[in-house]
């Protein structure tokens, strides 16, 4: 029965660079900056040729030079197979501990998890009177300690491998000495800020004397996470003080992080009530419902949008727009563009009048001279009969009436998009509703989704056909709008790359007997 390999654990004293028995380095220049741990080369090396690990399925030689099959896929260190698996020997289960601890703990490539913390320690300490490797030592933390001496030297070794900086503000400040400074206050901190300004992102201890024990709390105040006394200073508090300010430093670019967020959010709100606005039918014999869907990954808010309003002589008006693009600056451009249209909307302006109005206005906002925008705008008779119909390069809208299959509204007098020719007009057609009838208004987004793994479309034949089928089955308002979202998503085979809004007016009138 094979032997399962020892079980693999980090020791505190090698990850240090104190392995007992090594020999000290002397490849290192005689005052240079140190690393206090063994692995200071990049990525982690000990300085000294580490044997390779074997693999799964690997071959190697055992002491009396007999091949030996070890890694096997079992995980017990031995591969199934006619001869019987060789059982590790003590001395290869040592030497296998040894390569682990010296080298596996420090390569996370390697499969082992390493959780130990790097320490950069900036102190001018002739004397030798602070020895931080060995504090940390007898408090049993893993804790990789690097030595500058200056601010220069630790600007060198400031890597993003560090997790905790330990300045000693007695350190002299870089630059000349400010003139006001003359109890040496200002001085100090000047250090604590050059150091903040060189390393936003990590944390920092302070580390002052007690006779000057006012400076520790103005150092907090000025960013650091946390103060020391060097008098005071042992191995237990240290190692809690290096957790502590790692810790808080995390916790404080999380809230930074979620205030922003919160910041963001708050701004999207306010776009999304301007692009998204509350419909204004009051007293109306209609029912509304919309879908908006943006594009971009992860955005809120896309460049289309839609409003419907009534005005006092019962007229219902309703539009729907796409402006070219995806980004921030199309989003609120169709939200000046839907503002400024309820505006002329509630001033008594339509059709023609009205869509070159919006041309001005979105020529004079837009960022960028090629930038132009689709519209449909619908204003339905008071009597819900009849409505006035101008497209701007805009799809027509569709049109379900009691009795009939849905269809399209008429759209050979398609006008250009807005912002393409400056003296464009754009004819209203008089267009016949009905009784009772369903009116959807839609960006191309909806009918530019794939159907399949090809390159066909969905298009406007296609959406036809798909709201046919939803109407045949019941489905009215929000569920007709949700159901065909959800099939439009399921056809193209995942989320749209388009925004979408699809906007859906409702008169139904009960028969009368």
């Amino acid at each position: 029965m094979p032997v399962p390999m020892p079980r693999q654990r980090v020791i505190p004293a090698v990850e240090n660079g104190h392995d007992g028995g090594a020999a000290p380095r002397t490849d290192r220049p005689t005052g240079s900056p140190t690393d206090i741990t063994r692995d200071s080369a990049p990525g982690g090396t000990t300085g000294q040729e580490a044997e390779p690990a074997t693999t799964a399925g690997q071959t190697t030689t055992d002491a009396t030079g007999a091949p030996r099959t070890t890694g096997g896929p079992d995980g017990t260190g031995a591969t199934p197979g006619p001869a019987a698996p060789t059982a590790p020997t003590a001395a290869e289960a040592a030497e296998a501990l040894a390569r682990i601890a010296a080298g596996s703990a420090a390569h996370p490539g390697s499969g082992q998890t390493s959780t130990a913390l790097t320490l950069l320690v900036i102190e001018d300490d002739p004397a030798g009177s602070l020895n931080i490797p060995s504090l940390l030592d007898s408090a049993e933390l893993t804790v990789r300690v690097r030595t500058a001496r200056n601010l220069t030297e630790a600007e060198r070794l400031l890597t993003d491998d560090v997790h905790c900086i330990l300045l000693d503000l007695a350190l002299p400040a870089p630059g000349p000495r400010p003139a006001e400074a003359g109890d040496g206050t200002e001085d100090e901190l000047a250090v604590l800020r050059h150091v903040l300004r060189l390393a936003p992102r990590h944390a920092v201890l302070a580390l002052t004397g007690a006779e000057n024990s006012a400076r520790g709390p103005e150092a907090v105040r000025v960013g650091a996470q946390d103060f020391l006394y060097r008098d005071e200073l042992d191995g237990r508090l240290l190692s809690r003080a290096v957790r502590y300010a790692v810790e808080r430093k995390r916790a404080d670019h999380a809230q930074r992080q979620l205030t922003e967020s919160r910041l963001r959010a708050q701004e999207n709100a306010r776009l999304e009530r301007g692009l998204l606005p509350t419909p204004l039918l009051e007293g109306a014999p209609l029912r509304f419902a919309a879908r908006y869907r943006p594009g971009r990954s992860r955005a809120l808010l896309g460049g289309d949008f839609y409003d419907t309003v009534r005005t006092a002589d019962g007229t219902v008006h309703a539009m729907i727009g796409d402006v070219c693009g995806h980004g921030p600056d199309e989003a609120a451009l169709g939200v000046e563009l839907r503002i400024a249209w309820r505006a002329l909307t509630f001033a008594g302006l339509c059709g023609d009048q009205l869509l070159s109005t919006l041309q001005k206005v979105l020529e004079n906002e837009r960022p960028d001279d090629e930038i132009f925008a689709t519209l449909c705008t619908v204003d339905i008779s008071p009597d819900g009969r009849s409505a006035g119909l101008c497209l701007a390069g805009h799809p027509s809208p569709l049109i379900a009436r009691q009795g009939h299959l849905a269809e399209l509204l008429p759209y050979d007098d398609n006008g250009p998009a807005l912002g393409l020719l400056p003296q464009a007009r754009w004819p209203r057609r008089q267009v016949e509703l009905g009784r009772s009838w369903s009116l959807m208004l839609y960006t191309d987004g909806l009918i530019e989704g794939r159907i399949g793994a090809g390159n066909q479309r969905l298009g406007q034949e296609g959406m036809v056909s798909l709201v046919r089928g939803l109407l045949a089955q019941g489905l009215r308002g929000d569920a007709l709008l949700e159901a065909a979202m959800t099939e439009v998503r399921a056809l193209n085979g995942g989320e749209l790359t388009d925004d979408v809004a699809v906007l859906l007016l409702d008169r139904m009138v009960p028969t009368t007997r």
